[in-house]
């Protein structure tokens, strides 16, 4: 899994970037994974696959902290 990830965008969606970072194999994992209540936005928890998730921002999923720059 992929620590720090850059984006060419103004955004990410949330379940894209659990697939790009490797977090997750297939959307519907992404998917399970945020309806769960697993995936943490800036400390925050996030039930929303497709949040719009920007340079700055940080995902936590199961401990693991992925940098979006």
């Amino acid at each position: 899994m992929d620590n720090n990830v850059n984006i060419t965008t103004e955004y990410i969606k949330l379940d894209q970037l659990l697939k790009f970072s490797g977090a997750v194999a297939i959307g519907s994992d992404a998917k399970e994974l945020i309806l769960s209540g697993k995936v943490m936005v800036n400390g925050q928890p996030c039930l929303v696959r497709g949040k719009k998730i920007y340079s700055g921002d940080v995902v936590t999923v199961n401990g693991n902290e992925i940098t979006v720059h």
